[in-house]
């Protein structure tokens, strides 16, 4: 018989033990799960889970979900508190572009995956490649799951200033992995009305513009 690679033999990232994760959860008394498959294993991994819940009547059912595990990730927003400006990227992204976006370029907070950094590394990491900005103290802004019905992803994000001395690199990404990220710098305020004007959709850089405004991070700059 052969064994879905990714289980008990490696996949082509070398893993293993894939169809393990979320076996032994019994956080919930009423979840209890009985069978973890792993239907893709990409650069990402797909799974499909099967388990029992209990309703609030008391009864039990038994229900399937798939979920996407792409690790989770960090994203941040510098700004520069004495010229009222917010640095964002500019990038093509192809889900969004199948999925009736005009033209796939999306303006996004810098933001990436945590790999084996912790998120305050991973977000001066991303930000450097992204931006080529050395940030300053970081605001721990809040933890979200973005799209907790499928995708596994909780994304922690963060605020920093920042100021001209420290744009250090051009930024744009890392080319090797085929990056190619516009570096956008503008007043808080015209990212603002973009978010009202429909021209910024992407949901963790709505959060953190909202956040900048909420909590009047540039005061009357905005």
């Amino acid at each position: 018989m052969t064994t879905t690679p990714g289980t008990t033999r490696p996949d082509s990232r070398g893993r293993t033990g894939l169809d393990l994760v979320g076996r032994d959860l019994d956080r919930n008394p009423d979840v209890v799960v009985r069978d973890v498959e792993v239907t893709s294993d990409g650069w990402h991994v797909l799974r499909r889970t099967t388990f029992d819940i209990r309703g609030r009547a008391g009864s039990w059912t038994t229900q399937q979900r798939e979920t996407y595990d792409r690790g989770n990730g960090a994203a941040v927003l510098p700004y520069d508190p004495d010229r009222g400006t917010v640095l964002l990227t500019r990038q093509f992204r192809w889900p969004a572009y199948v999925n009736d976006h005009p033209d796939g370029m999306l303006i996004e907070v810098a933001a990436g995956l945590l790999d084996a950094d912790d998120p305050e590394t991973a977000v001066r990491r991303e930000a450097h490649e992204e931006l080529g900005v050395r940030l300053g103290p970081l605001t721990h802004v809040v933890d979200a799951y973005m799209s907790p019905g499928s995708v596994t992803e909780r994304v922690h994000c963060y605020a920093a200033p920042y100021g001209p001395a420290d744009l250090i690199d051009a930024g744009g990404g890392v080319a090797d992995e085929g990056e190619e990220i516009e570096v956008l710098e503008m007043p808080l305020g015209d990212a603002l009305l973009m978010l009202e004007d429909g021209r910024i959709v992407d949901g963790k850089t709505i959060l953190l513009l909202q956040w900048a405004a909420l909590n009047d991070v540039l005061g009357s700059r905005t």
